[in-house]
């Protein structure tokens, strides 16, 4: 199957490349090339290329959260929040203190739960606030290259109407004389 995504994850949690489509890979497995004939050093050459997973704005967020202790604590608690062995272990933890350490539980383990859930749901907000701030660095860097790209269209577009009136005007000669 094709993998449309190029930045999609396995089975186990690493990144994949995309496939390449079924009559790219027949001509380059019969030392074709899909681009035709004498492009096989090319293409050598290309596949060598690293092909990134993440946009710049990623890895910039990556590192700054790498280089603050209070981020990756941040990071490792709501990682674990999120995940079943938080809830497997607060299940065998709760059952424990119903059945063994205290006969009426409920006024301590209430307070220890409350506690909990207060700790959490600000742990929750510091993640909602990193993914806010993360977008609008997504959306700010993307907007800047897709401004970068429309500048650089335009130019080309400019370039070639001035290119293609002076070739018109050689072949076809000046009609205004």
């Amino acid at each position: 199957m094709v993998n449309s995504d190029p930045s999609a994850e396995s089975s186990d949690g690493s990144h994949t490349q995309p496939e390449m489509p079924e009559q790219a890979r027949r001509a380059a497995g019969a030392g074709g090339s899909p681009a035709g004939p004498g492009h096989s050093k090319l293409d050598e050459k290309l596949a060598d290329l690293p092909i990134p997973l993440h946009s710049p704005v990623v890895l910039e967020e990556q590192v700054r959260r790498a280089a603050d202790i209070q981020l990756r604590i941040a990071d490792k608690i709501t990682a674990f929040a999120g995940s079943m062995n938080f809830v497997y272990l607060h299940i065998a933890l709760f059952t424990v203190w119903m059945l063994f350490i205290e006969s009426k539980p409920w006024p301590t383990l209430t307070l220890i739960v409350s506690l909990e859930a207060i700790f959490l749901s600000t742990f929750v907000m510091i993640g909602q606030n990193r993914q806010a701030a993360f977008q609008q660095a997504k959306a700010d860097h993307d907007f800047t290259e897709q401004e970068l790209e429309l500048k650089t269209n335009t130019q080309l577009t400019r370039e070639i109407d001035r290119l293609t009136t002076e070739l018109h005007e050689r072949l076809m000669g000046n009609t205004a004389r």
